[in-house]
């Protein structure tokens, strides 16, 4: 057996020599479905790479024959035919084939033995754009709980690829009831997720007063979102209620904390309650914040319609979101606008969370609004973004838990890097690199 490599295309020439070059026109494809004899692996997936993602260019094939076979060979898109190599340890016929010049679309590829002119196996090959999901948690509190921790864990060691967008509070290191040790275990916790799986360390602020005392401000407790008589704590309190000048102020002094206790300046966040106001996005826009996910699709929240003593927080994100859904994708807001996208634009990509949080929507809920913005057939003509959460609090127990890993489980039949679909794990800050202004 001798193996030639011309290019980015593997030949072999069968065993004894003579046997005839692949053709260039394909074979007819296989009457009546594949043959079983032949077990042919490929990736019927590869997306088109970009500033994120680098892009599956090449197909490989690996064939096993149930009957004798001289050599196998391959044809892609209605390309001339490439012959695979042998390898006589396993038996297999393997081999790729440049794709990265196949633009969004699905092509043929067929697959015929010993220069038969109908194939033995036609494959279908889906070239598209990624499916980002983003998976997200937000730090309500000043102690996550180590349950939630634990179970964050045992997330990533059943799902190796997945990466989480951490939006922590820096409420943690200010709250006098954590003390300093847990603190430092909650920081190491969170830097450990980042520079093990890939996680991103961003910013949450719900504005509890001793955090917002600690920046040098004024607790303001008469908006709250959920108590009609306000809240001593700060923590109901609409992040909107603080402008744009004092805002910065908070956001200013959320860096000095997370700096202070290793985790680096944080460049994305998410408004507690999601109630950024474009007075909001504008002072994240002059910290140096690149993205924002707080463009809530509301109507996931229906649970909050008649709770609480006053409703406003859904009557607040229903009026403030109004054109937020499962099919929202990012946008740079509009100077004066949160939801329009007219020039001139805020330097800061807004990535709406489309998909809610797990406290509010089931598993069949995740799965639909997953399904909305790609039917799960239809190769993408243009990036697109899942985003879905939870909170890690003492209330993200069993319920919460199996929710996320059946969404999970979902993406993981659809994951890019096993060749089954255009679904690649992402973390918030990489996105202005994919969606530019």
């Amino acid at each position: 057996m001798r193996t030639i490599l011309v290019g980015a295309f593997v030949f072999s020439a069968a065993c004894g020599g003579g046997a005839p070059d692949p053709s260039v026109e394909p074979p007819a494809p296989p009457a009546g479905g594949n043959d079983p004899a032949f077990d042919v692996r490929m990736p019927t997936w590869r997306v088109i790479g970009d500033a994120v993602t680098p892009g599956q260019d090449t197909l490989d094939f690996e064939i096993y024959a149930a009957t004798e076979v001289d050599y196998v060979d391959v044809w892609v898109a209605g390309r001339a035919g490439v012959r695979l190599a042998h390898d006589d340890t396993t038996g297999a016929f393997t081999g790729s084939v440049p794709i990265g010049d196949l633009d969004v679309g699905t092509y043929d590829v067929l697959f015929a033995a010993d220069s038969a002119t109908t194939a033995f196996a036609a494959l279908p090959l889906n070239r598209s754009h990624p499916y980002y999901v983003l998976m997200t948690t937000d730090w309500d509190f000043s102690d996550p709980s180590q349950q939630a921790l634990d179970r964050q864990d045992r997330m990533h060691a059943t799902y190796p690829s997945l990466k989480i967008t951490h939006f922590v509070g820096p409420y943690t290191f200010t709250d006098p009831e954590v003390t300093a040790a847990r603190a430092d275990e909650l920081a190491a916790w969170v830097i450990r997720q980042r520079d093990t799986h890939g996680d991103e360390i961003a910013l949450h602020i719900h504005p509890w007063c001793h955090f917002v005392e600690d920046a040098g401000l004024t607790c303001i407790t008469d908006q709250s979102t959920v108590y009609a008589n306000g809240d001593t704590t700060g923590y109901t309190i609409k992040v909107s209620a603080y402008g744009e000048t004092d805002f910065a102020t908070l956001l200013r002094h959320a860096d000095d904390i997370f700096t202070a206790h290793g985790l680096g300046k944080p460049t994305t966040f998410r408004a507690g309650g999601w109630t950024a106001s474009i007075e909001t996005f504008r002072a994240l826009a002059a910290t140096g914040y690149i993205a924002d996910t707080s463009a809530l699709n509301w109507m996931k929240i229906e649970e909050w319609e008649d709770n609480g003593t006053s409703g406003e927080l859904w009557r607040w994100n229903m009026t403030n979101w109004a054109p937020i859904g499962d099919t929202s994708q990012p946008y740079y807001p509009n100077q004066d606008d949160a939801v329009g996208t007219a020039d001139p634009t805020i330097a800061m990509l807004e990535v709406p969370d489309n998909g809610a949080m797990a406290d509010y929507v089931s598993v069949d809920e995740m799965v639909a609004i997953f399904a909305a913005n790609w039917d799960e057939v239809t190769p993408l003509a243009a990036p697109k973004t899942f985003v879905v959460g939870f909170h890690p609090a003492p209330q993200f127990g069993d319920t919460y838990h199996l929710r996320i890993n059946g969404i999970l489980d979902h993406c993981e039949q659809h994951l890019a890097a096993t060749g089954l679909g255009p679904v690649v794990y992402a973390t918030l800050n990489q996105m202005p690199a994919v969606f530019a202004r």
